[in-house]
């Protein structure tokens, strides 16, 4: 380098300095091409590169996510008996939608993006990520395996949605079973009705073993261990730090539950004029699954039938709409209401559909509906708020901030809890005033009331925690074997619940499979625990820094305040860190303290009803 630059400081008088020169620039140029061309991509360009496959990604993946919601619908809103159009539709559609989220091309490439040297946003990172674990259930490097489970998920929803519930040899509705178990004080009645909703798992279980191997033999091929690890990595969690999580929410209201417990075997024994029975029997509780004992207390006063009954399902509706536009979001689109599935089907209906109450979000856009079967009753008021707390947080994260494939709840837990965070304000006294279910300024018996909630929400933590959460951790983690499954079952539903089968009940039976998240939401009902302890959080949050209410008292409607507070926490979807994103919310890590403090009173209460009573759940320590 030296030489060369002598020879140009030097140039000026000499000729063949000059052809030097020029020779030694032009040599220098090529070599600087050379080094460019080689040179690594800048950050724009890669940057760049980036963007362009999550714009390509986004636009191609709604499109085919639509085109498949759109026959899923079709599949669970008109089951026609013998009927296989619907059925082979809704495979057609999903197996492309299959075929391009799991495609290798996309595998490849997002691999490349997260683990090689490209600087990512934030948003970028969440995006690659949320594609790479899309991928994960449906990889066509399996592709064989991914159509028989896409096959084999569309023929157990047809045989789960389309079954007949007999009794005394009629037909019987999911909704007229519920109806008697909430109401009737005939055991044997009880009995008849409840064996009635478990016979459908007799002809699911050979489809769910079939389907527990697909499911990990599809995201074995993505390297998990199986589809419960699977399913638990959206939290960023191991299995095992999940069930660690779901041990400790069991652990911190097990004391409650244990008195919840002890108080119902007694009042129920009372009622049916039986001996009080070490574990509660299946068929005494007011809900097929003994996921709901609120049917166990009818706080004077609080109890809405009676208003609600003289109302129409279309009130209740629009009513539920109407108090979401009181706290500042937007009214529903009117297609909601034209493409929903809302009411039960008329009895002479040749067709059936899914009975589950469900929201959905077919296009991540603007296309938002509810499957649902609103009759005027307490259950389907606050069952309908629930949903539709869904379809506002799909409104919400719907905007130009969140990209597609990032439309979708911070965490699982998060979209249950905006659900059943209203569902629970629903049913306070003053909301209730509000709308004249209640009497103003009614006197209400605090320890009824509390009871009735803590027989929803307490309950229903060792139920999904526990003995959901367990049974799937079994089937797919463990290989648990198809002739163990009843056996598995219903020693969970003891040990955590303290709830008996009535009879013996062999491997014959699937009792499992009669709940339909076993079949077709699988492996993610610690969820619904999970929102049962953020909805606490959110409530205290809202009671006491913006309402300033007592927290077992207060009413929602018509707050903006509570409303922004509820879009803030919807607005960014699964844009953001979740455990970040609750921190900043309301200034707290995930706990039950929330929960705990708010049925302490209930407690007290309990301990003193349960004085001399013998309590046969186990004690937290020896859990």
């Amino acid at each position: 380098m030296r030489t060369v630059v002598e020879l140009l400081l030097n140039q000026k008088n000499n000729k063949k300095l000059n052809i030097v020169m020029k020779y030694l620039l032009n040599l220098l140029l090529i070599f600087i091409l050379m080094g460019c061309q080689n040179e690594p991509k800048t950050n724009d360009d890669a940057s760049s590169e980036v963007e362009t496959f999550l714009n390509n990604y986004n636009q191609t993946y709604q499109k085919l996510l639509y085109e498949a919601s759109k026959t899923a619908w079709v599949l669970n809103t008109k089951i026609v008996e013998g009927d296989t159009m619907s059925s082979f539709l809704a495979g057609e559609a999903e197996a492309k939608l299959a075929e391009f989220t799991g495609s290798v091309e996309n595998i490849e490439k997002t691999t490349k993006f997260l683990n090689g040297s490209y600087e990512l946003t934030d948003k970028q990172e969440k995006q690659l990520e949320a594609i790479l674990y899309g991928a994960g259930s449906n990889p066509q490097t399996v592709k064989d395996v991914v159509d028989q489970l896409i096959k084999a998920n569309n023929a157990q929803t047809e045989s789960l949605y389309g079954y007949s519930f007999m009794l005394d040899g009629k037909e019987i509705s999911p909704n007229q079973i519920d109806s008697i178990l909430d109401g009737s004080n005939d055991l044997k009645q009880r009995l008849a009705v409840w064996k009635s909703s478990k016979d459908v798992g007799k002809g699911l279980k050979d489809g769910l073993v079939n389907l527990r191997d697909l499911r990990n033999k599809s995201v074995q091929a993505l390297n998990y261990d199986d589809f419960f690890s699977y399913q638990v990595s959206e939290y960023g969690m191991t299995t095992a730090e999940l069930r660690e999580v779901c041990q400790k929410m069991i652990n911190d209201i097990w004391p409650l539950y244990r008195e919840l417990h002890t108080w119902a075997r007694y009042e129920l024994a009372k009622k049916y004029d039986q001996p009080v029975p070490e574990m509660i029997p299946a068929h005494w509780l007011p809900n097929r699954w003994g996921q709901d004992w609120t049917g166990l207390v009818d706080v004077e006063g609080l109890n809405v039938d009676k208003a609600l009954n003289e109302k129409s399902a279309e009130w209740i509706v629009k009513e539920g709409e109407k108090f979401y536009v009181s706290m500042g979001f937007p009214q529903l689109p009117q297609s909601f209401y034209e493409k929903s599935s809302l009411y039960p089907l008329p009895a002479n209906a040749d067709y059936k559909k899914n009975n589950h109450a469900s929201a959905w979000h077919l296009n991540n856009a603007d296309d938002v509906r509810s499957l649902m079967s609103v009759e005027p009753n307490t259950r389907w008021w606050e069952t309908t708020l629930h949903e539709l707390g869904h379809i506002y947080y799909y409104m919400m994260y719907s905007n130009p901030d969140v990209p597609i494939v990032l439309r979708g709840g911070a965490n699982r837990a998060y979209h249950e809890a905006m659900g059943s965070l209203i569902g629970l304000a629903s049913l306070q006294p003053k909301f209730l005033e509000q709308y004249g279910l209640i009497e103003k300024d009614l006197e209400i018996d605090q320890n009824m009331s509390l009871l009735k909630e803590a027989l929803n929400y307490v309950v229903l933590i060792p139920w999904a925690a526990g003995v959901m959460t367990e049974f799937e951790y079994s089937t797919y983690s463990e290989s648990l074997p198809a002739d163990q499954y009843n056996k598995k079952w219903w020693e969970l539903k003891e040990k955590y619940q303290g709830i008996a089968s009535p009879e013996v009940r062999g491997e014959d039976f699937c009792d499992a499979a009669s709940k339909t998240h076993i079949n077709n939401d699988p492996a993610q009902y610690y969820d619904y625990a999970m929102s049962y302890i953020l909805l606490f959080q959110f409530h205290d949050h809202i009671s006491k820094n913006i309402l300033k209410q007592d927290p077992h008292n207060t009413n929602y409607y018509g707050n903006k305040e509570v409303g922004k507070f509820l879009k803030d926490l919807m607005y960014p979807g699964a844009s953001v860190d979740w455990r970040s994103h609750l921190k900043s919310s309301i200034g707290q890590d995930m706990s039950a303290q929330p929960m705990v403090d708010y049925f302490s009173p209930l407690m007290e209460y309990l301990q003193e009803q349960n004085k001399g009573r013998e309590y046969t759940l186990q004690s937290l320590s020896s859990m």
